[in-house]
């Protein structure tokens, strides 16, 4: 049965997060470059499982990286987070927790009013910093997850460890050199491997 009381401050397990890239990663590169309904997005094979099983596991989830089509104007900021609602709902419908979902709607070189700068847009490190200091993360101690170099690169920048997949862009995008401690098929199976390594030290 478990215990009623709270642990006493610093006897409980680590705060360790898994911060997972949404498209090509959660999700399936849409054809179209953005969708407006979550009907017409794909999530990548078994990825539901894995988060749910993750999430059993004290782990927290978070999701991260740009929104280059609101940033770019091909679709409204009010689409994006109709979207985003509508995802987040539906993963808390199968019992999945998303701690925070950050999403970066702004470029430098995006369109009025997103054409600036941001500690969130990728590869910058303002998600995982934010979440090491509002939620107590332990970075040393967290994955990133991610089919493309921008979002791996910042995780290295905040001393995560790496994980790429072979869906979507399959860390082919050429942008940042990286090395990812696992390299697998698709996010299911990096969550395997994170979740059965979770008493592995790091080497």
């Amino acid at each position: 049965m478990r215990s009623p009381y709270p642990p006493l401050p610093g006897a409980g397990p680590p705060a360790r997060g898994i911060f997972i890239d949404r498209w090509g990663t959660l999700l399936e590169l849409p054809e179209q470059g953005f969708v407006s309904r979550l009907e017409d997005a794909r999530f990548t094979p078994g990825a539901l499982d894995a988060l749910f099983h993750a999430s059993q596991q004290g782990w927290n989830l978070y999701f991260l990286g740009n929104e280059e089509s609101v940033a770019h104007g091909r679709q409204s900021l009010e689409s994006w987070k109709a979207f985003e609602q509508e995802l987040l709902d539906h993963l808390r419908s199968h019992g999945i927790p998303v701690r925070r979902n950050y999403a970066c709607t702004d470029d430098v070189q995006g369109v009025p009013p997103h054409d600036k700068d941001s500690v969130f847009f990728l590869p910058n490190t303002g998600a995982l910093y934010h979440a090491a200091q509002v939620d107590g993360i332990i970075l040393d101690q967290s994955w990133v997850v991610g089919d493309s170099s921008l979002e791996l690169v910042a995780g290295w920048r905040a001393s995560c460890r790496l994980a790429g997949v072979r869906t979507g862009l399959a860390v082919q995008d050429g942008l940042f050199p990286v090395d990812p401690e696992i390299v697998a098929d698709d996010l299911a199976s990096v969550l395997a491997e994170v979740t059965a390594s979770l008493h592995i030290p790091r080497s």
